[in-house]
């Protein structure tokens, strides 16, 4: 029997990072090495459902897409329901939570569905707990479960402040997202090229923490990603596409340096990868404006004005692959933030959409 009837059920949509989180300083609060900006998109989604049970803590229930979730991912979701029920103020910290989630993004394959799973879980859980918290407390909330999740607490683009750098409590309260000041006139679209939709040979926090530990190429990342951030929240504002889109694509083979210069390298970009790039550039010598980003995974997604994107996604799919083929492209734009559809248990002082009213 469920302690509230009919639970609460979150929406959230995956980001992609257009200056790069690559790299933490505390992989226990999950506090990056520098700031990042973000798109969140309206295409790739997951809803996910929290229901309370009349049941002891530990004996969660856990089920993505139809199947019970196992292994490590399912370790991830029990040690943050854990970490909700520990903010938590009321009795219902001692029960049990039934999870269910069905995700429209491909796991694992660098395509953020991690920071959209983590967003709605972090959304549904901590309003199902009782845990009365403003869209930036959501952020920080959704950062242990997934550093990117932070970011797709919100819709559009998104700036994910590193914090205080010196002292990690500091830094947890500091380290959240928030939108940025974006000019009306900035119509933007994003082309993504599937070439693998598998899951990644070697998942992400192992190979940030492998290019932290052994790539020389590491500080100077650091140092230029922070710029990069400031760089780019200043086009968003201005409007100006182009210069957005060079940051982006610059922060991406940035990315992928580093981290090929790890010991030994992480690659994640492939032949087809590569087929991509060079469409890519051959359509900004043609005129159309089109800039490449890449996460960890083979997959490109080609950021562009949103009038020229059935252009950019025709030269995209006009791409003969190595081995022959074409890459599956998906199309999207601008999304919106997270979500939150709650029963009638809703904590009193809570919005319609799941958040706390921010101080003035």
């Amino acid at each position: 029997m469920s302690a509230e009837p009919g639970g609460v059920t979150a929406v959230a949509h995956a980001n992609i990072a257009l200056v790069k989180y690559w790299g933490k300083r505390d992989s226990t609060l999950i506090l990056p090495a520098t700031s990042s900006v973000s798109l969140t998109l309206d295409a790739f989604r997951t809803t996910t459902h929290v229901e309370l049970l009349d049941a002891p803590a530990g004996r969660d229930e856990v089920v993505l897409d139809g199947e019970p979730l196992a292994g490590a991912a399912l370790t991830k979701v029990l040690a943050f329901l854990h970490l909700v029920r520990s903010q938590a103020s009321r009795t219902a910290t001692a029960q049990a939570a039934r999870v269910t989630s069905t995700n429209e993004v491909p796991t694992g394959a660098g395509l953020a569905s991690s920071a959209s799973a983590f967003a709605a879980l972090a959304g549904a859980a901590a309003t199902a707990y009782g845990l009365e918290l403003g869209r930036r407390d959501l952020s920080r909330l959704a950062r242990r479960g997934s550093g990117s999740a932070s970011r797709s607490v919100y819709g559009g683009f998104v700036v994910w402040h590193a914090g205080d750098l010196a002292d990690p409590a500091a830094g947890d309260l500091t380290s959240y997202a928030e939108p940025l000041p974006t000019a009306p006139e900035l119509d933007v679209a994003m082309a993504v090229a599937v070439l693998d939709a598998g899951p990644k040979k070697i998942g992400s926090r192992e190979a940030m923490a492998a290019t932290v530990a052994t790539s020389p190429y590491f500080p100077a990342w650091t140092e230029h990603t922070e710029a990069d951030a400031a760089e780019a929240a200043d086009a968003i504002a201005a409007g100006d596409l182009p210069r957005l889109g060079e940051i982006a694509e610059a922060s991406a083979m940035r990315m992928h340096a580093t981290m090929l210069a790890a010991r030994p390298a992480v690659r994640y970009l492939a032949a087809s990868s590569l087929a991509v790039l060079d469409a890519v550039a051959d359509l900004r010598a043609a005129g159309v404006g089109a800039w490449a980003t890449m996460d960890a995974g083979p997959n490109v997604k080609v950021l562009c004005e949103g009038a020229d994107l059935d252009v950019v996604a025709a030269g995209l799919r006009g791409i003969v692959l190595p081995g022959g083929g074409a890459p599956h492209v998906l199309l999207a734009r601008p999304g919106p933030g997270l979500r939150i559809e709650a029963s009638a248990a809703l904590p009193a002082g809570v919005l319609a959409s799941g958040a706390a009213e921010e101080p003035a």
